[in-house]
């Protein structure tokens, strides 16, 4: 019953005469309504009320306010042209118009609406900094350099504008000016942020001892002052005193005050740009930052990961393992988390976690990747069962996607020759290929096993020739149609592919050697074959992991 008393009492509102209650009243509700999320009521109620009394520039502003939150941008735009109109003094109104032709795509008119307001009211640097803002993302350079001056005589030089005007500079070619202006602040006075700016400048610079002198000035008035850590890191690394550079570094590795991101993020520089010749000549003392950090974040994933990424890339894959596992087994609910995890036991073929961990994940997170690594570790494991059934629950829950029933009927197949039912094997195979004819690990698959009995090689012919159309340079692919040319008679025809795949890894595979050393005796080079027969031989009794 309020409710509609209320509904009706707000409806009446529009009928009820000027002179019965005021447009300050009403706009005062319409701001209730604004500030309450209720901005169609709001939209309406001070609709008429312009309407009702055009000159009252506060009716104009609040509607382009409510104009925005509707999103009816050009409506904004209008109403807050006509508060401006009525009120030209009116700093607020004249900001918000500058600020919303930039959102309607008149940005000339808007800085020129700055610039007047940084005329008109000199006082305020919110308008000063949001025109220098709109200066330098339109390169604008000189414009912002004369605006920077403008600030500091109404305010004196503070950091901020230092450091801005020595950006510009900079992107104007004119650095050594910049600098000029940094030296001349720590003349008179002291920070150890523009000091540090200025030992970067001298650091690209490879003026090292120039570098050095300003990180110790700037760390003196401030130990803990992380640029100035980096920078000193980074001058004794480049003289390659790597004792002073890992004693420098331990504040930034040991503070907990330092962002983990931060360490994580150096970790992974020096992981990628160091030599790994230093890596190794040095690995005690950048083990010992790693560890610092990791001790100082037991619990953050950033550090954990790049924990494992340098214990991995310097060649400790077993400690590695222990960092991502730790990331893994803290951050469950971390997809990228667990993929590192899972990648990383699928390189290191620890197939019974991998096969566990990676069912846990799919469970978790319904991504159809980690089935994949599953049948990967099933396949190793043996555990052929697991892997038709991983495929089928694939297609029976995806049955429109032919890219997933593809592999999943793909996988099968090979799970069911591996099982020894061939025929089981090639329907599946059939049914892949029914939905991607040009299929190639299938159509390669399939080529082979029939080879191999003997049978159909008319088929495998075909099948095994789409392949190598598709990769000329698989090993894999070249051998099977090389051997199928061989089963079908056709030796002279089958050696160009082997001696092909012999530039792609064929080398590497002690089959595809017995393949080609046979070709090569039917061919009657028994020399160069006795060769091939050698290599496969060595390659049997010293397989490569």
């Amino acid at each position: 019953m309020k409710k509609a008393l209320l509904a009706l009492v707000t409806s009446l509102l529009f009928l009820v005469p000027a002179a019965a209650q005021s447009v300050e009243g009403h706009l005062v509700d319409a701001v209730q309504f604004y500030s309450d999320g209720q901005y169609e009521r709001a939209r309406k109620l001070l609709t008429t009320l312009s309407a009702a009394a055009p000159g009252n520039d506060a009716v104009w502003y609040y509607l382009a306010l409510t104009e925005s939150a509707c999103k009816n941008l050009k409506g904004a735009e209008e109403a807050l042209q006509k508060a401006v109109a009525l009120d030209s003094s009116n700093y607020w109104y004249r900001r918000m118009l500058a600020r919303m032709y930039f959102v309607t795509q008149r940005p000339d008119e808007g800085v020129a609406l700055y610039e007047a307001l940084v005329r008109d009211f000199p006082e305020d640097e919110n308008a000063s900094y949001e025109l220098l803002d709109i200066y330098l993302s339109r390169k604008q350079f000189q414009p912002a350099l004369d605006i920077l001056a403008d600030i500091e005589r109404q305010r004196g030089l503070s950091e901020e504008v230092l450091r801005t005007r020595y950006d510009v500079l900079s992107a104007m070619g004119r650095q050594e000016e910049g600098v000029e202006e940094l030296e001349k602040f720590n003349r008179e006075y002291a920070s150890a942020q523009i000091l540090s700016m200025t030992g970067d400048y001298y650091l690209s610079q490879f003026s090292d001892s120039l570098a050095q002198v300003r990180y110790q000035e700037a760390l003196a008035l401030d130990s803990s002052y992380v640029p100035a850590i980096l920078g000193m890191s980074e001058v004794h690394r480049h003289q390659r005193r790597y004792p002073e550079f890992f004693k420098t570094l331990e504040p930034f590795f040991a503070s907990a005050d330092v962002p983990a991101p931060s360490k994580s993020m150096y970790i992974g520089n020096l992981t990628r740009g160091i030599d790994p010749k230093i890596l190794q000549l040095h690995r005690a003392g950048f083990d010992s930052l790693v560890q610092m950090a990791g001790h100082t974040h037991p619990a953050d994933s950033s550090v954990l990961q790049a924990g494992g990424s340098y214990y991995y890339t310097t060649g400790r894959p077993e400690e590695a393992g222990k960092w991502f596992r730790s990331a893994a087994d803290q951050f469950p609910e971390s997809l990228s988390q667990t993929a590192t995890y899972i990648q990383y036991l699928s390189l290191q073929k620890k197939w019974e976690e991998l096969r566990d961990r990676s069912v846990q994940a799919f469970d978790r997170f319904q991504e159809l990747a980690f089935l994949d690594y599953a049948n990967m570790a099933n396949y190793q494991l043996e555990d052929y069962d697991a892997i038709i059934g991983n495929s089928q629950y694939i297609i029976s829950n995806n049955p429109k996607d032919k890219t997933l029933c593809t592999g999943a009927y793909s996988m099968m197949g090979d799970a069911y020759h591996s099982k020894g039912d061939s025929r089981q094997a090639y329907k599946a195979y059939e049914k892949a290929l029914k939905l991607n004819p040009d299929y190639a690990p299938v159509l390669n698959n399939y080529a082979y096993y029939l080879s191999i009995e003997g049978k159909k090689l008319k088929k495998a012919y075909a099948m095994s020739k789409k392949t190598v159309e598709q990769e000329p340079d698989n090993a894999t692919y070249l051998d099977t149609f090389g051997w199928i040319l061989h089963l079908m008679g056709r030796d002279l025809e089958a050696k160009p592919f082997f001696k092909h795949a012999m530039l792609y890894g064929g080398k590497d595979s002690a089959v595809i050697l017995q393949h080609y050393a046979t070709v090569l005796e039917v061919l009657g080079e028994a020399d160069t074959a006795k060769v091939y027969r050698n290599q496969a031989r060595r390659l049997e009794e010293n397989p490569k992991p």
